[in-house]
């Protein structure tokens, strides 16, 4: 094992230790400003509370080129055995992202060392927020970004082989939209249920409804999510409460199947409160991200470019979940990857796991990457 590869389990090992949450990443951000400092890293005035923009200038004119990695942790408490478990109660690095800000940070210092080679600017994105589809808007309003001719990025997937290398042309994610909904009844006594208008019956029907918009109203092709996953009400068992309150989310790929999906849940409860004389409220919270679209054509050279540095590579099919790069990809042309990380449990899991392993090779391929995207966005 190479000085700089235990450098970097090193690292990765103090940040899975001090997970920190969105909006909180402020040891995460002190720690990556000083790695940067150390290896004299230009490091971008950035209006914001966390998160880093970086940047090496190459001695050689052209495009500036970005790489993304997400820094914030998950409100998880974490059950893996592993030595370096996080240390932060209710906070865990159940994502991955310590991997990602890791190899952000080791292509940093390599490209920092190949100035001679580098042909325009190399921007490091270190995001915060990306949980919460808040990290990229917030860095598109600063304006430093407004140049870059294309950007990458790269997520671990522990259901991929380490050395496989996934992505797809347009959408690898789905889009993020969430749903609020509150059922006004009656409330009664729970011995007299017929003196009351039971929101617990309506939300019942609620849940049976919408589960036929994807089976029943839309072609079987389509490939789309609705999924109710809060129900709030009452807080006595013997009283049946006056209101009822539903939550959940929405996951697509095409913008109008959205558009289908929100206008055929607003028929269903306007046709359930009639049914039922009750009031029923439905507050849309509109794209938390889109789907990812990534471009066909930067796809294809990161693919390449993944296969020369080791990789195999293989084509995938749309994930549903969010992802906030997708965010970046609406100003800036982009290609994002899913790279194997060996681990037995899926993203999320408290017992989540990550093999070290997967560092170094993730650091080359993305200096390469960088390196070679110049040249590549030159000749397109």
């Amino acid at each position: 094992m190479t000085t700089f590869e235990t450098y970097l389990i090193d690292f990765r090992h103090e940040l899975h230790q001090h997970p920190e949450i969105s909006k909180q990443e402020f040891e995460t951000t002190r720690r990556i400003r000083e790695q940067l400092i150390a290896h004299n890293i230009d490091i971008l005035p950035l209006s914001m509370p966390t998160g880093i923009i970086a940047e090496i200038k190459g001695d050689l004119p052209g495009p500036v080129i970005a790489l993304r990695g997400d820094i914030d942790a998950l409100p998880i408490e974490e059950e893996s055995n592993i030595s370096f478990r996080s240390l932060n109660k209710g906070a865990m690095h159940a994502c991955g992202h310590d991997l990602h800000t890791t190899v952000l940070l080791g292509a940093a210092i390599r490209l920092s060392q190949l100035k001679d080679k580098i042909k325009g600017t190399i921007r490091f994105i270190f995001q915060p927020g990306e949980e919460i589809a808040y990290g990229a808007a917030e860095m598109l309003k600063t304006h430093l970004l407004d140049d870059v001719s294309a950007i990458f990025g790269w997520h671990n997937d522990p259901e991929l082989p380490i050395g496989t290398v996934a992505s797809a042309h347009g959408p690898v994610t789905a889009s993020v939209d969430a749903f609020d909904i509150k059922i006004t009844g009656k409330g009664s006594h729970a011995a007299k249920p017929n003196e009351g208008n039971d929101p617990f019956i309506i939300a019942a029907q609620v849940l049976t409804a919408f589960q036929t918009i994807i089976s029943r109203y839309l072609p079987s092709q389509t490939n789309a999510v609705v999924s109710i996953t809060q129900m709030h009400g009452g807080n006595n068992r013997n009283v049946i409460p006056e209101t009822v309150s539903l939550s959940g989310t929405v996951r697509a790929f095409d913008p109008a199947i959205v558009e289908t999906i929100k206008k055929r849940m607003s028929q269903i409860l306007a046709g359930l409160a009639v049914t039922n004389d009750a009031k029923i409220d439905l507050e849309w919270v509109e794209e938390f991200s889109p789907a990812t679209n990534n471009n066909p054509e930067l796809t294809d050279f990161a693919t390449l470019v993944a296969s020369e540095s080791g990789f195999s590579t293989t084509s995938m099919s749309p994930l549903s979940i969010g992802e906030d790069f997708a965010n970046f990809q609406r100003q800036i042309p982009g290609a994002f990857v899913f790279i194997g990380s060996g681990g037995p449990y899926a993203l999320h899991h408290p017992k989540f796991e990550a093999d070290d392993k997967i560092l170094l090779p993730i650091v080359n391929y993305f200096t390469s990457l960088a390196l070679q995207a110049p040249n590549f966005i030159a000749n397109k």
